[in-house]
């Protein structure tokens, strides 16, 4: 069984577009040689800044010959409808066969389609694909029709086997196929053949190339920490950049450069995001003092002067690029000092966050009246909390953050340390983004947490007080990302509060409200000033109404005008106590998933929802980890089923007799040592439940609960519920009450499973 080896030789590829593009070819050769009907035992693709490859192992050489049956018309049906049978299956009238059925008699076509030899098919596949192949961004160049990322110059297509190697021949816009290729741009321009893919790699190696990406990533990173790990230093890593970098060079060749003196006193993230964003240098950093110091810079070539000239350009142009981000740091810094930091955040007020929902400037208003609320649930200080709500996004405005937008947060922090402020007013700056995702740490300053909590429940109640929520797989505004934001915010902190309470006090502060309510007041000013004018003898007039009448007239139309604002706030107000329950329930969505992640059962978390004060996370957590601590004990289990038994027999006598069973259960008519026991274990079981459930200490509460196991299971072991003694049975179906009762106000545990 042969290999294939393709090889599609060109300009230089995008490095974001390589991993895509070599995935593509594999996908697209492959699954057209397999509807083909050949078989490959394994396939890998790669790519480098100016090749794409695909070898393919263990390709099957012939396609199977294709036997097919296919009914035809009936036996002197139309001449048309025969006609058309014959050119669909291609054969004469006289190569038909005829089948008698219970219907009658059929022409009957008996197919075969030779099988093909596997270059035919490989040639046909590999032209459809390149001419059909999907760049993101593609182009034609002289006058070809063909559209490649950059001109394509050769394609390599070989089969190879024991008997040696065939080049598979095709032709695409003038470019015909060959079993050569060539190595690296400059240090090894010349053409050289191939017989198959280790000889193709090997020669590959041997001419510069390192084929695979992963391996030369993996030499970018080794040789980059053994340089910095020689000068004392540590290599800042980044796995997008390096990603990036490896798609840039065929021949990895790591340098280390020095950044000039004159710009030690920018913050290490400036350096490291300038030299990233605008040269794909990695950074040095000197562990002992946290500042960035050097950089690496990966060449793709080797040079007889080892580097030095290339470093020498990229010094000389690293320079130019700090001085500006040295201009935009000392510009900053000096309207800091002009205007402090809450002057700097004036400039929001002409920032649009949303069309509906205002400028940032009045999104950091309602986020500093929420904070101030949240601030003592966490332990904040108020004031302290609420200045920190009112700088959070003052670098916004920065020239820095205007340069690099990814620095927003981090700039707050050192703009704040410049103009004085406290520390944990500082750090709030770049901790109430976050948990920017799942794996993101969260802040556990108290400050920072108000805040953090404030601005992404700001976020949620804004774009549902507009009706602008996620669906689907759509979410643009990032909501679901803000709701797990808060709740790891709540659990992780600790805090226990009601949201709901939160919710409503957010979504009253959102525009659609605050502006009707702004509006009447407005009117209500002015028809306090109109009335005062009326009611003075010696008012002549107005410039306003011109008249006393139309005065008059103007205070009817603004009275008027209120009750219709009036009237559209109490709608819009009934639709906000909806949203603050969908917006729960989204929460809850939310929650759900972070605790499946944790381990804990679906059921288990819906038994928890459906109890009171399911607004509070942290208690409501709480609450699901112990009952599920407790489930997976052999009390747990066994109560449950025992919960479960008590639960359908008492709900099927009630159904039956039309009452409830909810109170009136006496010892004094016990008849059974276990129905006297369960008496007992109930009252013990609840004395302490209740004083626990109070404290919200459920791991007692469950340990509570396992003590009831044993009764219960002795009780219907030994008892009879539905006996035919009315008095005893009624008894008992109220002491299966008690059952219930005592086990559902500490979860509804309908809900769970099994």
């Amino acid at each position: 069984m042969p290999d294939v080896l393709i090889e599609l030789f060109s300009e230089e590829i995008p490095a974001r577009m390589q991993a895509g593009a070599a995935d593509a070819l594999k996908r697209l050769v492959t699954d057209g040689l397999v509807e083909a009907g050949l078989h490959y035992a394994h396939a890998g693709a790669f790519a480098t800044p100016r090749r794409l490859a695909l070898a393919i192992e263990g390709l099957s050489d012939h396609s199977p010959t294709l036997r097919e049956e296919r009914k035809g018309p009936k036996v002197g049906a139309p001449q048309p409808a025969i006609d058309g049978f014959l050119r669909s299956t291609g054969l004469t009238l006289e190569a038909l066969e005829t089948r008698e059925d219970k219907k009658g008699a059929f022409y009957i076509a008996l197919i075969e389609r030779p099988g093909r030899p596997a270059a035919d098919i490989l040639a046909e596949v590999l032209e459809r694909s390149i001419r059909s192949f999907p760049w993101p961004k593609s182009m034609r160049w002289g006058a070809g029709s063909l559209r490649w990322v950059r001109p394509l110059h050769s394609i390599l297509c070989i089969l190879s086997s024991d008997a040696g190697a065939e080049v598979v021949p095709l032709e695409v816009d003038g470019i015909k196929s060959g079993d050569t290729t060539r190595g690296h741009r400059f240090m090894a321009p010349d053409a050289f053949s191939v017989t198959g893919f280790d000889d193709y790699a090997a020669k590959l190696k041997k001419s510069f190339v390192i084929l695979d990406p992963t391996a030369r990533a993996d030499a970018i990173l080794s040789e980059a920490q053994a340089q910095a790990f020689a000068l004392g230093l540590e290599l800042v890593e980044d796995k997008g950049l390096l990603a990036e970098v490896a798609g840039l060079v065929e021949w990895p060749v790591v340098l280390v450069g020095e950044i000039g003196s004159d710009f030690m006193d920018l913050p290490p993230e400036v350096l490291q995001t300038s030299m990233k964003e605008h040269q794909r240098f990695f950074s040095l950093r000197d562990p002992k003092t946290g500042q960035i110091v050097r950089f690496v810079t990966v060449a793709n070539r080797q040079t007889i002067d080892s580097g030095a000239t290339i470093l020498a350009g990229n010094q000389k142009v690293l320079a130019a690029r700090l001085s500006d981000a040295k201009f935009f740091w000392e510009n900053d810094l000096h309207l800091i000092e002009q205007r402090g930091l809450e002057g700097m955040a004036e400039g929001l007020a002409n920032v649009t966050f949303h069309n509906k929902l205002g400028s940032q400037k009045d999104r950091i208003s309602r986020i500093e009246a929420l904070a101030r609320e949240i601030a003592p649930m966490i332990g904040a200080d108020p004031e302290q909390t609420a200045l920190a709500a009112r700088i959070a996004k003052a670098d916004l405005q920065s020239a820095m953050v205007g340069e690099f937008p990814e620095l927003q947060g981090t700039m707050g922090v050192y703009y704040a340390r410049a103009a004085g402020l406290p520390e944990d007013v500082a750090l709030a700056c770049k901790a109430h983004y976050q948990p920017l995702g799942p794996s993101d740490s969260v802040p556990t300053d108290p400050v920072s947490v108000a805040v953090a909590l404030a601005d992404k429940i700001d976020t949620l109640t804004g774009f549902w007080a507009i009706d602008e929520k996620p669906t689907g797989s759509k979410d643009p505004y990032a909501l679901r990302r803000a709701a797990l934001g808060v709740i790891r915010l709540v659990l992780g902190s600790g805090v226990q509060s009601n949201l709901l309470v939160s919710f409503a006090g957010a979504l009253n502060r959102q525009p659609p409200r605050s502006d009707m309510v702004r509006r009447l007041e407005k009117n209500r000013r002015k028809i306090e000033h109109l009335n005062g004018l009326l009611g003075n003898s010696d008012w002549k007039g107005s410039l306003i109404t011109g008249t006393r009448e139309g005065a008059m007239i103007s205070v009817a139309e603004l009275k008027t005008d209120n009750v219709a604002i009036q009237a559209e706030l109490a709608s819009y107000e009934l639709k906000l106590q909806n949203a603050q329950i969908d917006l729960l329930t989204f929460l809850h969505d939310r929650l759900k998933t972070h605790l499946r992640d944790q381990g804990i059962r679906h059921d288990v978390i819906d038994a928890c929802l459906a109890m009171p004060n399911n607004d509070d996370l942290t208690l409501l957590v709480k609450r699901a980890e112990a009952l599920a601590a407790f489930l997976k004990t052999d009390d747990g289990e066994n109560l449950i089923q025992g919960f479960k038994r008590a639960n359908n027999i008492l709900t099927q006598a009630e159904e039956k007799d039309g009452v409830e069973y909810s109170f009136g259960a006496d010892p004094k008519f016990a008849e059974t040592n276990s129905e006297r026991a369960l008496f007992t274990a109930l009252d013990t079981a609840a004395a302490a439940i209740t004083p626990a459930m109070a404290q919200e200490d459920f791991v007692t509460v469950m340990r509570a609960m396992a003590t009831l196991r044993a009764p219960i299971d002795n009780f219907f072991t030994d008892v009879q519920v539905n006996t035919d003694t009315e008095i005893l049975r009624r008894n008992r179906l109220n002491l299966l009450h008690r059952i219930r009762s005592i086990c559902l106000g500490v979860a509804d545990l309908t809900r769970l499973e099994g």
